[in-house]
């Protein structure tokens, strides 16, 4: 095998599939990235994968001999990402010279730039596990704006406990007039709904009248989905084939893949109320940053900031009492209707992470009795739903 191509490229390229290497791997070869050079495309792959979660890229390189081997991941990106701008050869065909030469080194590949030349141990491909392939697949195309919208408005509110598996993952629906995400860990859920209104007509489209669908992806899987996407910055639709225990994303010349999780995702409808008896509504800045300041003295104790509300004043008052530290109290102006308003006490980071993914200017909070649900929705075009629970406040 041999190939050139441009450092930039074989850097970023690299970089993303990295992503995908487990840092302790169970077998030695899944340290490794799969690099193989098509003579007929005149394209490099990079596949990294660590038997969950797998991603492909490719791009463009002047090909001379094909082939396929891998290598080190961590070391390969080291030495690469410190490379000059320019052309980078690199093969296998050439023998190994110097220190590292000897009968039992097996395969080296050979770097070469403009300023050095290195050699770094490889392994056959032949050893590399392949990426799921999906049979029977089931397949729609979804916007990847839509996708990027959904993950950024929920993925905050998985949970990190494996214990509960299925609430580590976010819940996608494909409906026939968009899609639907949400994501709890018990404390809290986020609901983000998306509208094919608005649309190109090819953005969501299904094969061969496909029925409309549920999935649980693990965050982990989506976090890097909603990175891919975000450096693309692209229009382009995304592929979406999945069968019984994977699903694989695909667009242009990117692709990753992931398990799915099993299990029955909770009935998160079931948690939003159905009326409330107050409402209120203020500005979403203002507030994030009354909340980010008392938070300094919320966070030396509990995380626990009490709220009590003026509707004579129309005004929120947020107060933090931490012994043997100090205390904290501030106040934003409010539009406050109907009901007697209680005095509640929240998580301050729950509350601060619903509110920092809101991109809407104006937000309305809707509760009940102190310790029943309270919903945070954005006033304007974007349907999200972000319940979060109170906590209890002691006498």
């Amino acid at each position: 095998m041999k190939l050139v191509c441009a450092q930039s490229d074989l850097s970023s390229h690299l970089s993303l599939v990295s992503r995908a290497v487990p840092s302790r791997p169970t077998h030695p070869v899944l340290a490794n990235v799969l690099l193989t050079a098509d003579a007929d495309t005149q394209r490099v792959q990079l596949t990294g994968f660590d038997l969950s979660l797998g991603i492909r890229t490719s791009f463009p390189a002047t090909v001379t001999t094909g082939g396929a081997i891998t290598l080190p991941a961590k070391l390969l990106n080291d030495i690469i990402s410190r490379l000059a701008d320019g052309e980078i050869t690199l093969d296998d065909e050439s023998p190994a010279v110097g220190k590292i030469a000897g009968p039992e080194v097996g395969i080296v590949a050979t770097i070469t730039s403009s300023s050095g030349r290195y050699q770094v141990r490889a392994m056959g491909a032949e050893e590399y596990p392949e990426l799921p392939v999906i049979e029977n697949e089931v397949s729609v195309r979804l916007p990847a704006s839509k996708l990027i919208e959904g993950l950024r408005g929920c993925l905050f509110a998985t949970s990190a406990d494996e214990t509960k598996q299925i609430l580590t993952g976010v819940h996608l629906k494909v409906q026939k007039d968009g899609l639907e995400f949400a994501a709890t860990d018990g404390h809290r859920l986020a609901v983000l709904e998306t509208s094919k209104q608005n649309s190109s007509e090819e953005e969501i489209e299904s094969a061969e009248d496909i029925q409309e669908f549920s999935v649980t992806v693990p965050a982990r899987a989506l976090r890097e989905l909603e990175r891919m996407l975000a450096q693309r910055q692209g229009s382009e639709a995304v592929g979406l084939y999945f069968d019984q225990g994977q699903i694989v994303f695909e667009w242009g010349d990117q692709r990753l893949t992931s398990r799915k999780l099993e299990g029955q995702y909770p009935n998160y409808r079931q948690l939003l109320p159905r009326s409330f008896g107050n409402q209120i509504n203020l500005d979403r800045k203002q507030f994030v940053g009354a909340l980010e300041r008392i938070a300094v003295l919320a966070d030396q104790k509990n995380h626990i900031v009490k709220c009590s509300i003026n509707q004579e004043n129309q005004e929120i008052s947020l107060s933090v009492e931490a012994a043997d530290v100090g205390s904290g109290r501030e106040s934003v102006a409010a539009q406050i209707s109907s009901g007697e308003p209680p005095e509640i006490a929240f998580n301050v980071k729950y509350l601060l992470d619903g509110l920092k993914v809101i991109s809407a200017s104006e937000i309305s909070i809707k509760l009940n009795d102190p310790m029943k649900p309270v919903v945070v929705m954005p006033l304007g075009e974007v349907k999200m739903t972000y319940l979060v629970m109170p906590v209890q406040l002691r006498s």
